[in-house]
């Protein structure tokens, strides 16, 4: 009868194209939808429970008659006719007893079936009211069940509205709570959100500049750290200068001296013969060579660093587009 339905639906459908109208078709899957809902993980699980128990019932039961019957199997040869046919008849009333136990419980129109049915059909009822002010909305004409016994032999994925029909419900359920700028603030994002599904490349446009949004950010949160770090080592290289000229005048003051390293020492001695010695503009050339050389070598030290933080960018690069293109 479903597939009759489907056929005079389609044809209606075509009907409909030829007389210049186009026909706007979708489909959601319940099953998804349902398993999306908090609601129903709630009552699939009050549901579950109380089959669980009546499962644990009947276990009981079923081991009660097995006892009864491996008492029988054992005793019968001391036990009259009359006995053995009185015991049977107590198995035989009790296996019926079980079998309408559990036909009660989980038969086609048992208390399983009835209590779902109850405890569903406030959340389908939602799904359906949502399914209905979608159709409105957006103008379908058709929205068929994929997980019904409905045949549906391929649907294309931009048809599936089973996403919308979930953010309907939480829609519906968070209006509630909200004040009215709050209201006014989720409406504009339900607004865009309806564009991405009537339009999938805006969507995937959406989606590759959060991509580049979240590249930047890691970007720029590296080479933060990275300013961090050179901050840290230039602070701790300031402190041990700092922390050496204090050392250096408390032993000058208690007239002492620091050990230096011999090469150390000798080398300083050298430097300062050479300079007494020296005329002043001889001094003062040496001096702006000297100036020179040390910055020369800031200048060395800094383009080594930054050469190696290139390379570490690099190598993360390579790195993300080799996971990228896994």
């Amino acid at each position: 009868m479903k597939k009759i339905i489907l056929l005079l639906a389609l044809a209606c459908s075509l009907l409909t194209y030829s007389q210049g109208r186009g026909v706007k078709i979708g489909y959601i899957d319940m099953d998804y939808i349902l398993e999306k809902v908090p609601e129903y993980a709630e009552t699939k699980n009050q549901l579950e429970q109380k089959a669980l128990k009546w499962k644990q019932e009947i276990e009981l039961k079923r081991n009660d008659i097995n006892k009864l019957k491996e008492s029988l199997n054992t005793e019968r040869v001391l036990l009259t006719k009359e006995l053995i046919e009185e015991r049977e008849e107590e198995i035989a009333f009790q296996e019926k007893a079980l079998l309408e136990y559990q036909e009660k419980r989980f038969g086609a129109t048992g208390d399983l079936i009835v209590q779902r049915t109850m405890l569903i059909k406030p959340i389908q009822d939602q799904v359906f009211t949502a399914i209905q002010d979608i159709s409105e909305q957006k103008k379908y004409d058709f929205i068929f069940d994929k997980s019904s016994d409905l045949t549906i032999l391929f649907a294309a994925q931009r048809y599936d509205i089973s996403d919308q029909v979930i953010r309907a419900i939480g829609r519906a359920q968070n209006r509630e709570k909200l004040s009215k700028k709050q209201l006014k603030e989720q409406e504009s994002k339900e607004a865009l959100e309806d564009m991405e599904d009537e339009n999938p490349a805006l969507a995937e446009r959406k989606k590759v500049l959060e991509e580049k949004k979240l590249a930047r950010e890691k970007l720029l949160e590296e080479k933060k750290a990275e300013r961090e770090k050179l901050i840290e080592e230039r602070k701790k290289a300031a402190e041990e200068r700092r922390q050496k000229l204090i050392e250096e005048r408390e032993a000058k003051k208690n007239g002492t001296v620091i050990e230096k390293d011999s090469t150390e020492a000798k080398e300083i001695e050298d430097v300062k013969d050479k300079t007494e010695t020296l005329s002043p503009e001889e001094k003062r050339k040496q001096a702006e060579e000297e100036k020179a050389r040390k910055a020369e070598e800031r200048k060395k030290a800094l383009e080594e660093r930054r050469k190696k933080i290139l390379e570490e960018r690099e190598a993360a690069k390579k790195e993300r587009e080799n996971k990228t293109n896994d």
